[in-house]
């Protein structure tokens, strides 16, 4: 199988809010993160469906990473994972 991923991946493991007025906000944990987007694990909530938008925050446990939410949208999921891309 062709590796088609344009950007590099880092393992992490970071709290992502991702929200959206349609369902408000969720909580998952960054499984990695790339230039590109990254990958979110959730757990106890529904997945929001492939082609949301939403704006993710992502924090560490001693605040945020970023101080501005960015917007990312949906690009997959599987069972409770999705993968988020980076709005430019």
């Amino acid at each position: 199988m062709n590796e088609r991923r344009l950007f590099e991946r880092t393992t992490t493991s970071v709290r992502v809010e991702m929200s959206n007025p349609s369902f408000g906000t969720i909580v998952g944990f960054a499984k990695d993160v790339s230039d590109g987007g990254a990958q979110v694990q959730i757990e106890n909530q529904p997945c929001p469906p492939i082609g949301t938008e939403v704006m993710v925050m992502f924090r560490k446990s001693i605040g945020p990473i970023n101080h501005e939410p960015v917007r990312m949208k949906v690009m997959h999921q599987f069972r409770n994972t999705i993968g988020l891309m980076f709005v430019r």
